[in-house]
């Protein structure tokens, strides 16, 4: 199915109720992902695996291991089998390791159960992203890369408190068994629902005929791919700070219940998502009144990433009520970036790639999982605080503006050449 084929009302209909489908399918890898975190924030837990800080940092990461690893191999899968048949696969594999969860005793058993979970959700990016650029054309994709990213925070936002409710009412084994068991109900509209795309041609209406991918080497040569990982580092080592250590700051360092800490996570990534889709909808606005698609998307994530720079003045205020106010502030204001950043990739980026370089650029995500939680575990059992930590963040959302004002130019985008 290409851009042209959907124009018809059937089929309009049909691409945005799965974009809706797409959207669940990441609020339920977020459960996956996340529920973790909440449960490394309960004393209980702790002590029945006798984890230190740098334990409770390498189990956030472990995730990252094989998820970092894999998405380039499973952008490849996409690009060569479709989305439908290997998204499936993928479902079934990370429900099952999630609901195991419940059944481990050991350190070990937990690290394993994580990684395989990373297997399991590699392919969720690449195959949305391939999807959304052969089925959505520039002027609608803002909005479409928007609303399936809010499902990356509503995600965090329902399942911190979710968690942590399943935790209160049961306890941890009876959660991650619901949550992993549960989402597998999923499967039956996307079956229903989305066709077979493995013989999907390369153009998309959007793109000219004849138009063929660029070498694949080429375009990871480009400055438009680095500063897009730059960036794309950047905008996750906050994101997966707040979801692996987020709930234990809240708790620790500003003392709030359980509850509570749940409550305030659901708020910072719920505007997140609103601002995902207002950001992707405003710029999708703009553009089809004739503005420069690059230039428009460029300017809303550089936004994105200096509204999020806020989050240090929460870091460094006195009461627990500036530190919530600056973490919903900062997280939703780097809604503004969400779409627009991946949105801005599928603009420069040839289409037949598109699922590779999304498995590149989901990688830089991925590393940022891995980084975020070990880091932030190094340096507050190295200081004693979360104050270094906050830093780092900081750090790391300037150096992806000055990636975005140095690299990702439209001038340096890799062409496609005709065959």
């Amino acid at each position: 199915m290409t851009v042209a084929a959907t124009q018809t009302g059937r089929g309009v209909s049909r691409r945005w109720a799965i974009i809706g489908l797409l959207s669940l399918g990441m609020v339920i890898a977020y459960l996956s992902r996340s529920n973790l975190s909440v449960a490394l924030a309960l004393p209980a837990f702790i002590r029945s695996f006798g984890l230190s800080d740098t334990d409770r940092g390498m189990l956030n990461s472990a995730f990252f291991w094989s998820y970092a690893l894999l998405q380039i191999p499973a952008g490849w899968v996409v690009d060569r089998w479709g989305v439908k048949l290997p998204y499936t696969i993928s479902f079934v594999v990370w429900c099952v390791a999630s609901a195991g969860t419940a059944l481990t005793h050991s350190v070990p058993q937990l690290a394993a159960l994580r990684i395989i979970l990373g297997a399991g959700e590699a392919v969720v990016a690449p195959a949305s992203y391939r999807w959304i650029r052969f089925n959505f054309a520039e002027k609608e994709r803002g909005l479409a890369v928007g609303l399936y990213m809010t499902g990356t925070k509503i995600g965090p936002a329902v399942g911190a408190p979710l968690a942590a409710w399943l935790i209160t009412v049961y306890d941890w084994r009876v959660m991650f068994l619901m949550l992993g068991l549960g989402g597998l109900i999923w499967l039956i509209p996307w079956m229903a629902l989305v066709t077979d795309d493995r013989r999907q041609p390369a153009s998309t209406g959007s793109a000219p005929a004849g138009a063929a991918n660029a070498p694949f080497r080429r375009i990871l040569a480009s400055p438009v791919a680095w500063g897009t990982v730059i960036a794309t580092f950047a905008y996750m080592y906050f994101v997966y700070f707040s979801i692996t250590w987020m709930p234990a700051y809240f708790v620790e360092q500003r003392h709030l219940s359980l509850s509570k800490m749940g409550l305030y996570t659901f708020f910072s990534f719920g505007g997140m998502a609103i601002m995902a889709t207002l950001g992707g909808w405003a710029a999708d606005r703009m553009i089809a009144r004739g503005s420069n698609p690059v230039t428009v998307r460029k300017w809303f994530t550089i936004a994105g990433f200096a509204i999020a720079c806020t989050e240090l003045i929460g870091a460094q205020a006195s009461s627990a009520g500036m530190a919530v106010l600056f973490s919903v502030v900062s997280l939703s204001g780097l809604g503004l970036a969400t779409a627009n950043y991946w949105a801005l990739t599928q603009t420069l980026i040839p289409a037949a790639a598109i699922g590779r370089m999304s498995g590149v650029q989901n990688c830089a995500a991925s590393v940022a999982g891995i980084a975020a939680p070990l880091l932030t575990g190094w340096l507050k059992q190295r200081t004693g605080s979360y104050e270094a930590p906050m830093q780092a963040i900081w750090f790391f959302l300037v150096s992806g503006v000055v990636s975005y004002l140095a690299m990702v130019r439209e001038k340096y985008a890799p062409a496609e050449r005709a065959e």
